[in-house]
Formats: structure tokens, C-alpha cells, sequence
């Protein structure tokens, strides 16, 4: 058996169209959605997710603003900048580039971003709401990111047993709440490297959906026969015969794995892609509340 390779990229540009026609049409109404980015420090791999994502607002019409701090700004300092975007009607989302200098408390830092600026899901608000299945809420855009290509590539998730290696917020546990949800109505198992005999547990899943960030995690004789993996893992593992000096592994041996599952994403092209793309729906997402909310409020004060 070889399985279908999930191209995550070709989904993620469909999405990435729509999102461009959306934001012309609320631009021509008025709204130019805005996503700010913030980035603290110099760290290699931040900076290029950075340029990944500013690109994707250019392309898709969006405005985008980089702030940039150094490394030693102070927590109050952060608070400061996320407190004037929070404030800037220009700004319908915003993000925060992890991981910071470890003088400043990240937690601290998502929960200043204010709920519907929280384009990335992490506010303890929208976490709570997505996992209630409250639409209000902004979920995660790399479990936004999976769903999406459950329902791209018709992987049945109705009673279908979905193991899920990983315990992140980030990740693992929205996507746990999504598809147990009414409508996918999966059943879910949490595990992590920690689970004793993790195998026994992956080679009963129907979907195997691997976060853990460590390469080769997943090997063929874990896996079962004919079941969709996705990796969401990413690491740069050093290769003198790369040009960049590295290359970019996931969590699950490719090649061997690709030999008995039925369908397998791509390290890099396949999970990644979609995250962009989501981030990129929440902010026009954020961006149509605000932009209703201010026609609304307008007619109100017209009398209308």
C-alpha cells in the first residue's frame, strides 16, 4: 500500500484565494483587515514563521505591521505595544510571535491580547469557547488547519477512533475538542511520549495526528494499515549536505510509514501551509465582526 500524499499547500492556496477575494470585497466596503505581528528578539526560526506570515497578508490584500522588539524589552514594555494595538481600530488581529526571552511570562503576554484581536486562539476566552463549540471563539489555526483537510481530502471522522500523540494547547487539545464536537462525532485518545506502550495505542487509530517535535517518532509498525497521518512535528535536524546546513524532519518516519498508511502529510507541505491559511481566515474573520459592529454602530447613531 502507498498512501495518498495530503498536499497541504494546494489546499492551503485555495484557502488563501478566498480569503483574498474576502478582503478586497470588505476593503471596497470600507475595512482593510490589519494583522500585527510582534516579534521579540532575533531567534532564526521566529523571524522566518514572520516572513512566512507577512507575506501571506501582502498576497491576500491584508495590511500587516511588524513590531519588532529587542530582546531586552520588559514584560511592561510588551504590555505597553500589545495595549496600543488592542486600541488601534487599523488592527483586527493580533499575534505573538513564541518563543520569548524567559524574563517575560508568556502567559501573562497571550492574556493581554485582547479576545477578538486573538487571532491565534490562545487567549484563555477563546480556548474556553472553543472547546464549549461557542463560535465566538477563535480556534487554534493548526487544528483549525487539520480539520480542514479532514474535510478537503472526505477522511470519514464520524465514529472513526482518532489517536492524538501530544498534550500542547496549541494544538492537541483544541483539535481533541473539534472533533469530538457534533458533526465530526470521533472518538478521541490523548497520548504523549510519556504513554506507556504508545504503540499499542497508535496502531489502533483510524486518524493518527502526531505534535510531539521529535523526528522519527513514528514508525511503520505503529501505524495502521490504511489510516490518514498527520504530522504536525517540525524540527530542523543538521545535514552538512544541505545547502542550508539543515533539513526539516516531523514526527513520523515518511518514507516507511507512506509504505502502509492510506493517506500521510508531508514534512514540509503539508500541516504547515494550512496554518498560515487559517491564521490568515481568523483575521478576516475578526476583521468582518469589526467592521459589522462599526456599521451597526453608525446606523445607531444615524437614527436608522
Amino acid at each position: 500500500m502507498t498512501a495518498k500524499i495530503i498536499d497541504g499547500a494546494a489546499c492551503g492556496r485555495e484557502i488563501r484565494a478566498q480569503v483574498a477575494a474576502e478582503t478586497a470585497e470588505l476593503a471596497a466596503g470600507g475595512t482593510v483587515p490589519g494583522l500585527a505581528v510582534v516579534l521579540v528578539g532575533s531567534d532564526p526560526a521566529s523571524e522566518v514563521y514572520v516572513r512566512s506570515k507577512t507575506r501571506a497578508c501582502h498576497e491576500a490584500g491584508m495590511h500587516d505591521r511588524l513590531v519588532h522588539l529587542p530582546d531586552a524589552v520588559s514584560q511592561d514594555e510588551l504590555f505597553g505595544v500589545i495595549d496600543g494595538l488592542n486600541a488601534d481600530p487599523a488592527i483586527h488581529g493580533i499575534l505573538v510571535q513564541l518563543p520569548l526571552p524567559p524574563h517575560i511570562n508568556p502567559k501573562a503576554v497571550l492574556e493581554r491580547v485582547h479576545p477578538a484581536k486573538d487571532v491565534d486562539g490562545f487567549h484563555p476566552l477563546n480556548v474556553g469557547r472553543a472547546f464549549v463549540g461557542d463560535p465566538r471563539g477563535f480556534v487554534p489555526a493548526t487544528p483549525a488547519g487539520i480539520m480542514e483537510l479532514l474535510r478537503h481530502e472526505r477522511i470519514e471522522t464520524h465514529g472513526r477512533h482518532v489517536v492524538i500523540v501530544g498534550r500542547s494547547l496549541i494544538v492537541s487539545k483544541p483539535l481533541a475538542s473539534l472533533l469530538m464536537a457534533p458533526g465530526p462525532n470521533a472518538t478521541v485518545t490523548l497520548t504523549h511520549r510519556h504513554t506507556v506502550d504508545l504503540a499499542l495505542h497508535t496502531r489502533m487509530a483510524d486518524i493518527l495526528v502526531v505534535a510531539v517535535g521529535k523526528p522519527g517518532l513514528i514508525t511503520a509498525d505503529m501505524v495502521k494499515p490504511g489510516a490518514a497521518v498527520f504530522d504536525v512535528g517540525t524540527t530542523r535536524v543538521p545535514d552538512e549536505h544541505h545547502a542550508k546546513g539543515y533539513v526539516i524532519k516531523g514526527d513520523v518516519d515518511f518514507d516507511a510509514v507512506a509504505e502502509v498508511a492510506g493517506h500521510i502529510t508531508p514534512v514540509p507541505g503539508g500541516v504547515g501551509p494550512m496554518t498560515i491559511a487559517m491564521l490568515l481566515r481568523n483575521t478576516i474573520e475578526a476583521a468582518m465582526r469589526a467592521h459589522h459592529a462599526k456599521t451597526r454602530g453608525e446606523r445607531r447613531r444615524a437614527g436608522v
